[in-house]
């Protein structure tokens, strides 16, 4: 797979100076990401003694060392930017990786992640204001989405609103070959719903 990735070179210095300091030769570098696809995704840098690589890595040739990809990861780190800024305390290492948490989708993937990109990046973020969210449950053989809702779109009154005007008609919308939505949700448990009637 080709994915860009911007390793700076303040970023390859500060690595270059850790790899130095261990005390196994040919110490590279492996990035990947845990939990990858999910709000929980962290994407990770460790070492990678001789030995540890796998052979299914992806490899990045940088001039003083070796970064290690590991494959199921490589979608989740497309765009990422690995970065070093000093500053009075020595610096800090950052990365950004922004399609960790979910992974640039196009026309060509699977419907599950393109269902999954819409609900993440566009149905999500507007129900967050009501403590709301909805997540893929299963795609059926049909085609159909079957969604559980959750937080306060959970026995919300609204739900049957939210679910026809927006998630239904934004997924079928943007998802070709989604041919339905199905709602799985308990909605007869209110505690925590924005709405009741």
């Amino acid at each position: 797979m080709d994915i860009q990735m911007n390793i700076t070179e303040s970023a390859q210095e500060y690595l270059a100076g850790l790899l130095a300091k261990q005390s196994t030769d040919g110490v590279s570098v492996r990035m990947f990401v845990t939990q990858p696809g999910t709000k929980y995704a962290e994407t990770c840098l460790a070492y990678c003694r001789p030995g540890e690589e796998k052979d299914n890595d992806e490899i990045i040739e940088l001039s003083q060392f070796r970064v290690y990809l590991e494959k199921n990861s490589l979608p989740y780190l497309d765009e990422a930017v690995v970065d070093f800024a000093k500053d009075q305390m020595g610096g800090q290492l950052t990365i950004k990786a922004p399609n960790a948490k979910m992974p640039k989708v196009t026309s060509d993937s699977p419907l599950q992640d393109q269902i999954n990109y819409i609900l993440f990046t566009e149905i999500n973020p507007g129900l967050a204001s009501h403590g709301g969210e909805v997540s893929l449950e299963e795609l059926t053989d049909e085609k159909v989405a079957v969604l559980r809702f959750g937080g306060g779109c959970q026995g919300c009154s609204a739900v049957d609103i939210t679910l026809k005007n927006g998630v239904e008609a934004t997924l079928l919308e943007k998802v070709p070959g989604l041919a339905g939505i199905r709602d799985v949700t308990d909605h007869t448990v209110t505690e925590n719903a924005y709405y009741q009637a």
